[in-house]
């Protein structure tokens, strides 16, 4: 359902509220919905790397552009949950697994993923794909084989979508989300800061995702990382206050949704990441690299954990919070 414009008008004067005021109310609302102190750990690993058919403007790994990424080819099975191993006896909970394809084709590679994605699952982690768009029956089996979330970003506002990719369209993106909570998959949908867009985009996409029926069970906002030989390499990047603007707004309209923390906290000191935490974020991606571009060292993310006080988040503790608070309305804070 397309946000009206009460809904606009609403998003964005909160965006616009004063930061302190923002920040004072999302944090009300995450101790309301959420584990205030949890924060859930996962680890993005990319089981087939370059050469996509896609044009996205931000991705190294588009066919289109000539970046330092290398191509390579969809890792062995073994190879992968020798990763997800790892994964988890590094502390996370969630092993998210993507796949440089413009959409999921039936055929011997779709079958080892769905092989691959029954043996990590068996292991006791969350298993989460992010593959390009697919069909309903296909995230059926994606289910059946253990997984239990799949992502699909929408990126942007439906308006600015074409000027960062014109290969398929933002209803190819909603059609996915919709095939995949069709499927009784969990839905990880969000979107990119710092691509050139307006104050305006960004509400448009936190409308968009809000009125996602039911709303994602997660919601990675990204800080652009800008990748030479790609169209947005020399991009402003997005400034901290706007960053954690777009995240407390993010928990303000969507209480019961996990907000990650995704591409860009390298850049981010700790003081940045700590704001990002008190607006109402509460989950990041362990590990050096996610997919193809840098990420902070894991002892130093335990690190800034034990400063703050936080602790691990159990995805059955998040999932718990999510469905009871599906739907729900943020009480008014004055």
């Amino acid at each position: 359902m397309k946000p009206s414009t009460d809904q606009l008008d609403e998003i964005r004067e909160i965006y616009n509220l004063p930061l302190t005021t923002l920040i004072f109310r999302a944090q009300h609302i995450h101790q309301r919905f959420q584990d205030p102190a949890g924060v859930q750990l996962c680890t993005l690993q990319s089981i087939k790397t370059g050469k996509c058919p896609e044009n996205c403007t931000y991705c190294p790994q588009s066919a289109h552009y000539d970046t330092p990424v290398e191509a390579e080819p969809l890792m062995d099975i073994e190879d992968i949950v020798g990763k997800a191993k790892e994964a988890k006896a590094g502390g996370a909970s969630r092993f998210c697994m993507g796949a440089a394809w413009r959409d999921v084709r039936d055929g011997p590679q779709f079958d080892l993923v769905l092989k691959t994605v029954n043996e990590v699952s068996s292991l006791g982690l969350e298993v989460c794909c992010t593959m390009g768009m697919l069909r309903e029956d296909q995230a059926v089996k994606l289910k059946e084989a253990g997984c239990a979330v799949y992502n699909h970003n929408l990126d942007t506002s439906r308006e600015y979508y074409p000027e960062i990719i014109t290969t398929r369209t933002y209803d190819d993106r909603l059609n996915t989300l919709q095939n995949v909570r069709s499927a009784g998959l969990e839905v990880c949908a969000g979107g990119i800061l710092g691509m050139g867009e307006t104050v305006e985009d960004r509400v448009k996409l936190l409308a968009e995702l809000a009125a996602l029926d039911p709303q994602p069970e997660s919601v990675p906002i990204n800080a652009l990382v800008p990748v030479p030989g790609t169209p947005l390499e020399n991009a402003d990047p997005v400034t901290s206050f706007e960053f954690v603007r777009t995240v407390a707004t993010a928990r303000i309209l969507m209480p019961g949704s996990i907000v990650r923390l995704s591409a860009g906290r390298l850049e981010m000191n700790e003081e940045t990441q700590a704001l990002c935490f008190l607006a109402g974020a509460n989950s990041i991606f362990l590990g050096d690299k996610l997919l193809t571009t840098p990420n902070p060292e894991q002892s130093d993310d335990f690190q800034l954990l034990a400063k703050l006080g936080l602790h691990p988040l159990d995805p059955e503790e998040a999932r718990r919070f999510h469905r009871a608070n599906r739907g729900s309305e943020p009480a008014a804070v004055s």
